[in-house]
């Protein structure tokens, strides 16, 4: 089975990691941080908005199971692309929308997704997604892996993931695990 990649920062990587990890064909999303200039960053430092760093995931998927256009779907179905910096309460550049593409085709693909979205007035404002060469990828912190999964009684899980997830689910059934 040959995997590729895909690396997107859609505000809190918890919540981002939760939807990756029901899609068919995901088979490892991994928390981390990505974008800035602060060798080996860590949550404390990104969380200062100082870093250049966003929070992210990369994902590993089977393209022969799951596009890269169904991931992102996936991606732009489940966060605000048009609020910069922002997503929900989480403010700062290091919540920024992202996508970090791999190779030519991925830019293309993402490039053209979003100007399709954009051409046909889906969101009410522009979307203000980044679309970046991927660079070097720093893993979060243990505790933050799988986070939702094995904290989802925690009260930021229940305010904020589960919802998000609930509209996935039911949005994007398709794409889910079975």
């Amino acid at each position: 089975m040959a995997t590729s990649l895909a690396t997107f920062g859609s505000g809190c990587f918890w919540c981002t990691e939760a939807v990756f990890q029901y899609v068919r064909g995901v088979s490892k999303v991994v928390s981390g941080y990505s974008g800035g200039d602060m060798p080996s960053p860590d949550y404390k430092a990104v969380c200062t908005g100082t870093t250049g760093h966003a929070e992210c995931v990369q994902i590993t998927f089977d393209p022969e199971v799951v596009s890269y256009v169904k991931l992102l779907n996936a991606f732009f179905k489940t966060h605000d692309p048009t609020t910069l910096n922002q997503q929900g309460a989480d403010r700062g550049t290091q919540y920024r929308s992202v996508i970090y593409f791999h190779d030519a085709g991925q830019r293309r693909l993402a490039e053209s997704y979003r100007d399709a979205l954009n051409d046909a007035k889906v969101f009410a404002r522009p979307i203000v997604t980044e679309i970046s060469p991927a660079v070097e990828f720093f893993p979060a912190e243990n505790y933050h892996q799988s986070y939702f999964m094995l904290n989802s009684g925690q009260a930021y899980c229940q305010a904020v993931i589960t919802p998000k997830l609930q509209k996935f689910q039911k949005e994007l059934a398709e794409l889910l695990k079975s």
